[in-house]
């Protein structure tokens, strides 16, 4: 008979084996099996994680940053944000995503040239274990491509390995009109090899070549990459545009089976490796396709809230919660084990394709000229149609939301503080873009030296003068500490936890509004936002609060205990009313 851990070694080989045969069914699957158990170091032991068990609570906010956000002459950088995260933020947030940390050619990291090695400006790999003593890391795989200027490439173009067969080749008048692209450039490169001229698949752009999994070399690449980035001290894996990861000619590329197969796969690789560990899919995608990935609890732990952004923006831009509480009644809670991953502010764009079937092309087309008003730029991308359609808006959120559609007015930073405080409410785990604790403004200069529209949100500050602004009065001082004093407040409300309860809560349109209680029905919190530049007023019975319990504003300390008060807000205004 078995013993415990024979059985358990048989069955993780089991479960390997058989999400690779989902993928590769004309490969000798039991030896791909062994040489991934061996790759994570199975057959020494493994981790066995409770099934639907929830790795975060209320406590949960995660930091979004470059490693070179924040710099200091003559230090490392990543010495230096170690030193800005210990001494700004410990008491703030308990995670950090460092985005692309390897050495890169292009696109701020995403083109990654040699994915074991940290870029030698921003430090080493023992800066990264010093962060990793103090928050947890979340690190980018990024998964669907890597650099033209990578050793892989340039072996394929040689014809040797490792590289030789990692790319997808496609003859150049092949019918690939079925495929979904983000980007306006042509699909194929054009690249000279000793066996030839090619023509290689590229969906973001030439600088980044498609990795091609149907080669089961290629994932057990990526196997070794996530066993080593553990060893380093993640814990935490956004797998970046995750969703074209496998092509098949006649498809649209996107979302198709075997992909989620391969990220069952690796949830069960790093839960197993570390039963703490967390995947994290970023699906850029219409919000019916993001939903998908959680699977059935067995894909992604954590999906980027896509939609978040854009609808948030256009609900204070418009004063008109409609969209927001058609959309928020429509998301499915998260079971426990899974949650959503909530930001209104990244290192990219407000993406809109995760508003489509939400907003109207008109409303879609009416946001991007605003922010072209307010001092913005839109990024596009080819549809069926042909026509080029708005896919990004590139804009500090600061300077997105310096006014509504019906002009810049003085309310800029009371609805920047309400479109955090609504983030922080919501189901799920909060993230923060580093520059918008900072009120970080547009960046022209940088993005005209680099000729990239994102560069326009992707500020590097001086420690010294960042330091100095968060002490001396002005916007990046206030908004600090508004955020960090909501952020504090937030941590330590149980019905705040990302899989507590959640209700959308019907006002008139001006007022957006839910409820969360806590899993154990102990706490309940009504939060209610003026989305409006005018004042607003309701009816304390309309909230429908017990009148047993003593209630309370969490964020002035002010008691209710009429049930018929009416309860005015001023523009942007909010409360989170609570009976504990």
């Amino acid at each position: 008979m078995l013993n415990q851990a024979t059985s358990a070694f048989v069955d993780i080989k089991t479960r390997i084996s058989d999400h690779l045969g989902k993928c590769y069914p004309n490969e000798n699957i039991d030896v791909l099996a062994d040489i991934i158990i061996r790759v994570m170091g199975f057959e020494n032991g493994f981790d066995v994680p409770e099934p639907h068990t929830s790795l975060w609570d209320e406590a949960d906010v995660v930091a979004i940053t470059y490693g070179d956000s924040i710099k200091k002459a003559d230090e490392k950088p990543l010495s230096t944000l170690h030193d800005f995260l210990s001494s700004e933020l410990k008491n703030v947030i308990n995670t950090v995503h460092i985005l692309p940390f390897y050495p890169f050619s292009s696109d701020d990291g995403f083109s990654v040239i040699n994915y074991t090695e940290v870029n030698q400006s921003l430090g080493d790999w023992d800066d990264i274990k010093e962060i990793a003593h103090d928050f947890r890391i979340m690190a980018d795989l990024v998964i669907n491509h890597c650099s033209s200027r990578s050793v892989w490439f340039d072996n394929y173009k040689q014809g040797k390995d490792p590289g030789s067969d990692y790319f997808i080749e496609c003859d150049q008048n092949t019918d690939l009109s079925t495929v979904v692209r983000p980007r306006t450039s042509p699909l194929l490169r054009r690249t000279d090899t000793l066996s030839g001229e090619k023509y290689v698949w590229c969906t973001f752009s030439h600088d980044q070549i498609d990795l091609n999994f149907k080669n089961p070399r290629v994932l057990i690449e990526f196997v070794k990459i996530i066993n080593f980035y553990m060893e380093q001290g993640v814990s935490l894996f956004r797998l970046d545009a995750v969703a074209f990861l496998w092509k098949e000619i006649g498809t649209p590329c996107i979302n198709l089976i075997e992909t989620h197969e391969i990220i069952r796969l690796l949830r069960l690789l790093v839960e197993h490796k570390n039963k703490d560990a967390i995947i994290v899919t970023e699906t850029n995608i219409p919000n019916r396709e993001n939903l998908s990935y959680f699977g059935n609890a067995n894909e992604a732990h954590l999906i980027y809230n896509f939609s978040l952004p854009p609808l948030i923006l256009y609900t204070l831009l418009t004063g008109k919660s409609d969209f927001l509480k058609q959309w928020m009644m429509s998301m499915p809670p998260a079971r426990n084990g899974t949650a959503y991953f909530n930001f209104i502010a990244s290192h990219d764009g407000i993406g809109l394709r995760p508003v489509e079937g939400i907003l109207s092309d008109e409303q879609v087309n009416d946001l991007a000229d605003l922010m072209k008003s307010f001092g913005g730029d839109v990024s596009y991308r080819e549809h069926d149609s042909g026509r080029h359609k708005p896919y990004e808006l590139n804009i500090s959120l600061i300077d997105a939301l310096k006014g509504t559609f019906e002009g810049e007015d003085d309310y800029r930073l009371e609805r920047f503080t309400c479109a955090h405080a609504i983030m922080l409410s919501l189901e799920g785990i909060p993230a923060f873009y580093i520059h918008s604790l900072f009120a970080t403004p547009n960046d022209y200069t940088k993005m005209e030296l680099t000729s990239n529209k994102r560069a326009i949100n992707r500020h590097n500050w001086d420690y010294d003068d960042l330091v100095k602004a968060l002490k001396q009065e002005g916007l990046n001082k206030k908004v600090f500490l508004k955020l960090t004093q909501i952020i504090s407040i937030r941590k330590q409300q149980k019905a705040f936890h990302p899989n507590a309860t959640q209700f959308t809560l019907h006002f008139e349109e001006s007022l957006f509004a839910l409820w969360r209680q806590s899993q154990d029905r102990a706490q309940s919190i009504f939060c209610i936002y003026n989305i409006a530049n005018k004042p607003q007023s309701f009816e304390l019975q309309d909230v429908n609060l017990v009148e047993l319990d003593d209630w309370r504003d969490l964020l002035t300390g002010r008691k209710y205990t009429d049930a018929r008060e009416v309860i005015e807000l001023q523009p942007y205004e909010f409360v989170w009313i609570t009976n504990t």
